[in-house]
């Protein structure tokens, strides 16, 4: 036998294992890297979140991939660089931030890479019926496994839709397992680009728990903030609070036929970027907007777009809790607008369930490769309109 296949047997075996979880979202702030130690698989899963950072992109590295992001007309051999590239720049990351907690790659059972998406194109977003749902996540999980010397399981959203998904979100799988509650019925929402969030009904419940995206998080504003004051995000909500919510944009921000789709449902920076900025400007005359007021309109368009999706959903619920995590939660106004527009409703930091809101997506992959490694898709076929599968391509190191 290929001592590989012996030593991930031997993995799989385990009664807890040590993985390394890793997430590069669309906001491109930097890899998080979340080390954790999983017991078990399905409902009997315990996750520990035992180390976790955010190691920083340097602004080439941004700039290089922002040359292929969300666009359907690309340089084909700088796409075909990235994905090797990014894979050596993530193991990188990964060495460097075991260097700096002093633990060797030797006692990491596996790493659990998302990649970074470069395009999404379910055909519910493309609207061409010619191509199957699509999805693009780069970042080569060969060269992060030999650049590490480490198994690594990466590529988890193409299973997802060969079993007839359209791959996002996936949170709801490892929700599901961690964080169903006796009398609660909880929306787990994640902040990052596109906003989505997980519903998990209480277990008095005869409903099933599902997950979907709702609409932009903080896509376009970051999109914005760069193409306006160079800086990657409007930290602190510093300048919307300088401006004005603009109510003809706003209308017709809110005016997309997506927002008003049943659940679940996927998006990406796709859809809600620019140029559908600069769409609902022209629609609305409000071109000659101060950059202040459009940044106040668009934080308001997402929180607005979380709390009408969130509302449809609730509807005729009791117990109702809001756990948020993601970068949106460090936002103040947006923050302040989800909890205004749901005042009867809990909103908590997703550190309330005892997991950093910022490594949240992280630990889910690694609760991803844990449950490839060692579940069995029968754990999550209660889960609505999603596949029941296990997810993840493997890597050996050698």
């Amino acid at each position: 036998m290929n001592p590989q296949i012996e030593k991930l047997y031997q993995i799989a075996l385990k009664k807890d294992r040590y993985i390394i979880g890793l997430m590069s979202g669309t906001s491109l702030d930097g890899l998080d890297i979340a080390l954790c130690r999983i017991k078990n698989n399905g409902k009997n899963t315990q996750v520990q979140l035992d180390k976790f950072a955010t190691m920083d992109y340097e602004d080439d590295f941004r700039a290089k991939v922002r040359e292929v992001f969300a666009k359907r007309s690309i340089d084909q051999q700088l796409l075909t660089g990235l994905n090797a590239y990014i894979g050596i720049i993530h193991a990188g990351l990964i060495n460097q931030a075991l260097k700096n907690w002093y633990i060797s790659a030797s006692e990491i059972d596996c790493i659990a890479s998302h990649g970074q998406t470069v395009y999404h194109a379910p055909k519910s977003l493309t609207k061409d019926a010619n191509w199957p749902n699509s999805t693009l996540q780069i970042g080569d999980g060969d060269h992060i496994a030999v650049h590490t010397g480490i198994i690594t399981l990466s590529d988890f959203r193409q299973k997802h839709i060969a079993s007839g998904g359209e791959g996002a979100p996936l949170a709801a799988y490892g929700d599901y397992l961690l964080f169903s509650h006796p009398v609660e019925n909880r929306f787990l929402l994640n902040i990052g680009g596109i906003s989505n969030f997980t519903f998990i009904p209480s277990h008095q419940s005869k409903m099933e728990a599902y997950a979907t995206d709702l609409g932009p998080g903080n896509t376009m504003m970051n999109q914005f903030m760069k193409e306006n004051f160079n800086l990657e995000m409007d930290r602190d909500a510093l300048v919307a609070q300088r401006g004005i919510v603009n109510k003809p944009l706003l209308d017709q921000l809110l005016s997309e036929d997506f927002l008003t789709l049943d659940f679940p449902k996927t998006t990406g920076p796709e859809l809600f970027n620019l140029a559908y900025l600069k769409e609902a400007q022209k629609n609305s005359y409000t071109e000659n907007l101060a950059p202040e007021d459009i940044m106040a309109t668009l934080n308001c368009f997402a929180a607005q777009a979380m709390v009408n999706g969130i509302l449809s959903q609730a509807s005729g619920l009791d117990n109702v809790a809001v756990y948020i995590s993601g970068g949106g939660l460090h936002n103040p106004l947006l923050f302040t607008a989800i909890k205004t527009g749901l005042p009867q409703f809990k909103i908590e930091s997703f550190a309330t369930l005892g997991i950093d809101p910022d490594a949240k997506e992280a630990v889910l992959f690694a609760l991803l490769a844990n449950e490839a490694l060692a579940g069995n898709k029968s754990n999550v076929k209660q889960i609505k309109n999603s596949p029941a599968v296990c997810m993840g391509k493997i890597s050996f190191p050698e």
